[in-house]
C-alpha cells in the first residue's frame, strides 16, 4: 500500500484554507485576533493528525493476531486447505 498524490493534494488545500484564507476574511472585531489564531490552529493540527493516520496505515506496525482455530476455520471458509 503506497501513498496517493491526491488524497495528499485535497487534504492540504482543505485544512491550508482553514488555517490560511479564512484568517484573511474574519471580519474586524474585539475577538478578531483571537479567532484567526483559533483558525490558524485548528487547520494545523488537523492536517498534522490527518497526514499521521494517512503515513500510519501505510506501513502498519501490528497485524491480526489470530488463534490457531480462528486460522482453521478461515481457511476451510477460504478453500485453503491447511497440510
Amino acid at each position: 500500500m503506497g501513498a496517493s498524490v491526491l488524497p495528499f493534494i485535497i487534504f492540504t488545500v482543505l485544512w491550508g484554507g482553514v488555517g490560511i484564507v479564512l484568517p484573511i476574511i474574519v471580519p474586524r472585531g474585539p475577538n478578531r485576533g483571537i479567532i484567526q489564531v483559533i483558525l490558524m490552529l485548528t487547520g494545523a493540527c488537523c492536517w498534522l493528525f490527518w497526514i499521521c493516520c494517512y503515513v500510519a496505515q501505510m506501513n502498519p506496525l501490528i497485524g491480526p493476531r489470530l488463534d490457531q482455530h480462528t486460522i482453521m476455520v478461515m481457511a476451510k471458509a477460504w478453500g485453503n486447505p491447511l497440510q
